[in-house]
């Protein structure tokens, strides 16, 4: 179906690389472009880099985006305007892995979206069914059209940039965990950012599941709907749906209903429990019979309440992965006892950091600020022990001067990485280099 057409890639990342090389195995004659001059380049395509034209994006057959480059850009918009069709990069595989009959199971949300996808496919895996897990994160989803085989299951998480044009994406099973203020200076208000996540429910059949939080902590203000969705409409804390109290899950309205037991779980934090809860209505949505879910099978991702260290005492945790404030308020609430909390790093259009007093109860012995968003943080905040660091290296050396035995310093930090880092992964390695450096 690509054969001989006119395919333009914009963006090379991963995503973008991936598609570029799928459409060129297809035949299509491929033109990626990229704002950067030094983006990776792919044999046998023509490149544009350095900036876009608009001329190549108006001779396309087909633009295929990659969630850096924003539904607003002008190219995109005047191709728009002339019926050019424009699909996100998961939006162009999911169609085509729907019609090889691949059922897809994809999670959104605010938080927690990575963890979901990670925790479904970890319980489809234990379950004796073949699963591919990727989309936003990890491998992109073009990568499986190519593979030697096809599994029972492609977990996808999607973020709302790929949503901006989800082309034909029709999830079997789809979720949207919670919604929270971020990516508001791409999307410029949370309404508008709520219906970008929910457009994830608009091509669903009448045998899909779709499900969204009713609490107004997780929803606020109810923006998160099911709109006009024909897949039966679920909720993950109250029925139909998922209801948990404590270690206790119940599930209605899906092939399977009855309780499931959460207490094998070893993981920190109630989020947790939470994040396993939809895990576990994922995969019995996607038809796992309860007696096939094994809860003590899941492990944690990378930098997302992570113990990475031990020392004197002292355990170090990397929560990198919390680059936003409810994240962090996930986070510092879910670990019990003692702690030192470190906070910072490059701030966010529209973050209220004063949300974050309501966790810095008594357990927190001390709050230390750092980064360029470090001294806003602390001027927004109350407590006795607060203290603010350049960089996160001082950030880590205050913390193991102030920590005692028992504490947990945590790096939870309500901010993105880019004002040291690359991203929050290379944020959570150096601070588990640090903290091994401070506790020698």
């Amino acid at each position: 179906m690509l054969d001989g057409r006119r395919i333009l890639v914009a963006g090379m990342g991963r995503s973008g690389v991936s598609a570029a090389e799928y459409a060129l195995r297809q035949g299509a004659r491929v033109t990626v472009t990229d704002g950067r001059r030094d983006a990776p380049t792919v044999d046998g395509a023509t490149h544009r880099y350095g900036g876009f034209l608009t001329s190549d994006f108006l001779s396309s057959d087909l633009i295929i985006v990659s969630p850096g480059v924003p539904a607003s850009a002008p190219e995109l918009v005047k191709a728009k305007v002339q019926g050019i069709p424009i699909v996100s990069e998961l939006g162009f595989a999911a169609e085509r892995l729907q019609r090889s009959g691949v059922p897809i199971l994809a999670i959104t949300g605010t938080n927690g979206k990575s963890s979901v996808a990670w925790f479904a496919h970890q319980l489809l895996t234990a379950a004796g069914r073949q699963s591919f897990v990727g989309g936003n994160f990890g491998t992109p989803l073009t990568e499986l059209l190519s593979a030697d085989t096809q599994p029972d299951f492609a977990v996808v998480e999607v973020s709302s940039y790929q949503l901006e044009f989800p082309g034909a994406l029709s999830p079997n099973v789809a979720v949207c965990l919670n919604l929270a203020n971020d990516h508001l200076g791409r999307h410029k208000s949370i309404s508008n950012y709520a219906a970008h996540k929910t457009r994830l429910f608009e091509n669903m059949g009448d045998d899909g599941f779709a499900a969204i939080p009713a609490s107004p902590r997780l929803n606020p203000n109810g923006l998160l709907n099911h709109g006009a969705t024909s897949a039966q409409r679920m909720w993950l804390d109250q029925h139909p749906g998922i209801l948990r109290s404590g270690d206790q899950l119940m599930l209605s309205g899906t092939h399977d209903d009855g309780p499931v037991d959460l207490a094998p779980l070893k993981l920190l934090g109630a989020h947790n429990r939470d994040n396993a809860s939809a895990a576990v209505l994922i995969s019995v949505a996607a038809g796992v019979r309860r007696d096939d879910i094994h809860i003590g099978c899941l492990t944690a991702l990378p930098h997302r309440l992570e113990p990475v260290h031990m020392a004197h005492g002292v355990t170090w945790v990397n929560d990198s992965k919390a680059t936003n404030i409810d994240a962090a308020i996930a986070g510092i609430s879910g670990l019990e006892g003692a702690k030192i909390v470190l906070l910072g790093g490059a701030g966010k259009a529209g973050a209220e950091y004063n949300r974050l007093q309501s966790v810095l109860d008594k357990t927190v012995r001390w709050v230390i600020c750092f980064g360029h968003a470090g001294t806003e943080i602390a001027e927004a905040l109350s407590h006795a022990n607060l203290e603010c660091a350049a960089t996160l290296a001082d950030a880590v050396h205050a913390a193991a001067k102030h920590a005692q035995a028992t504490d947990h310093v945590l790096l939870s930090p309500a901010c993105a990485s880019f004002d040291e880092f690359s991203n929050f992964e290379e944020r959570g390695r150096t601070f588990t280099a640090l903290a091994q450096e401070a506790t020698a």
